[in-house]
């Protein structure tokens, strides 16, 4: 596969490889922030785990994706 078709496969779909990567990372540090065997981890760690070099980055992109800041949706799933 060519760069440029795995590029004109994502267009097909209304996104970037970019995004793709950004909302899979998301996802995967969703998934370990309200999972309970991970309440041990900081933020950071989940952040750094799942692909972030920036933890101000994570921060913003997260919130932006899910509403909520990591801390408040851990605090919820806490509940």
């Amino acid at each position: 596969m060519t760069p440029r078709y795995i590029h004109m496969l994502f267009d097909g779909e209304g996104t970037t490889f970019s995004q793709h990567v950004l909302i899979a990372r998301l996802a995967c540090a969703h998934r370990l922030l309200v999972d309970p065997r991970h309440a041990h981890q900081s933020i950071a760690a989940i952040a750094y785990a799942s692909g972030f070099g920036d933890l101000s980055n994570f921060n913003h992109a997260f919130r932006r994706r899910y509403g909520a800041t990591p801390s408040e949706v851990r605090r919820e799933q806490a509940r």
